[in-house]
């Protein structure tokens, strides 16, 4: 997945590079950041906890700064994994500051990051969204760390290769960055008992005659078993978010 990012901060170049290159400071803006453990001036260690749909990562990652041209561009790499969900994932992130009139700074970030294993299964556009989320919250924690207001996020763009047809994603749901979505041909879903495609999910009729069924007015939830090559989750869904599950189906299923 590859994302563009764009915000406007109160503070002069100087100083928001100075705490680009504090990774306790950063540590404290990155959303479920758990601790920063320096391993030299340009080498560290985070414990970070996101959550994707259901299903709940820690991830420790092992982060080196590899270019710098102080104070307008750094570049950082990045790889991790959790055990537990069997997930993997491997970031690359470019951040160009430009001086801007009455002392701001612009802060433009561009990142490539691949998931690989469980937390792969889940769609782009669910991934894409959980993204969204942390770079708001991210630029939110840093004007509060430089003194000044909310930061003015410029409109996000995606690469021609990456860019998704945007679909909700549930409440809370987390990602930081994502595989390719599953096909037909190596995806297969059942949803309380009945097999689900591309075609029958996006058919609202079926879909609406699945959620008054019942079983899942009973259980006031929906039961997704996805199974794609040896990974397998099993999901229970709020019947409440049905149209954001159709959704989610829809882009696993593309």
């Amino acid at each position: 997945m590859e994302i563009e990012k764009q915000l406007t901060v109160a503070a002069a170049p100087a100083k928001v590079w100075e705490m680009l290159l504090d990774p306790q400071v950063m540590g404290s803006c990155v959303p479920g950041m758990q601790s920063v453990e320096v391993i030299s001036p340009t080498e560290y260690v985070g414990v970070i906890k996101v959550k994707i749909s259901f299903i709940r990562a820690t991830f420790r990652l092992n982060t080196r700064i590899v270019e710098q041209r102080a104070p307008e561009y750094l570049r950082i790499e990045g790889t991790g994994e959790d055990a537990s969900v069997a997930s993997s994932l491997k970031q690359q992130s470019e951040l160009f500051l430009a001086a801007l009139p009455d002392g701001q700074t612009g802060l433009r970030m561009l990142v490539k990051v691949d998931v690989l294993g469980r937390l792969g299964a889940f769609g782009l556009s669910v991934m894409k969204t959980k993204a969204d989320r942390m770079w708001d919250e991210f630029g939110q924690n840093l004007a509060a760390r430089l003194g000044g207001g909310a930061p003015q996020a410029a409109p996000a763009t995606a690469s021609p290769a990456a860019t998704p047809t945007p679909a909700p994603a549930p409440a809370g749901a987390a990602v930081p960055a994502p595989a390719a979505p599953a096909s037909p041909a190596d995806a297969v879903a059942r949803v309380d008992g009945e097999p689900a495609t591309r075609a029958n999910v996006t058919d609202g009729g079926w879909w609406s005659r699945l959620l008054g069924g019942g079983r899942a007015a009973a259980g006031r939830s929906i039961r997704i078993e996805l199974r794609r090559g040896d990974t397998a989750l099993d999901v229970e869904w709020p019947v409440e978010g049905g149209a954001d599950c159709a959704a989610w189906l829809r882009d696993v299923l593309r």
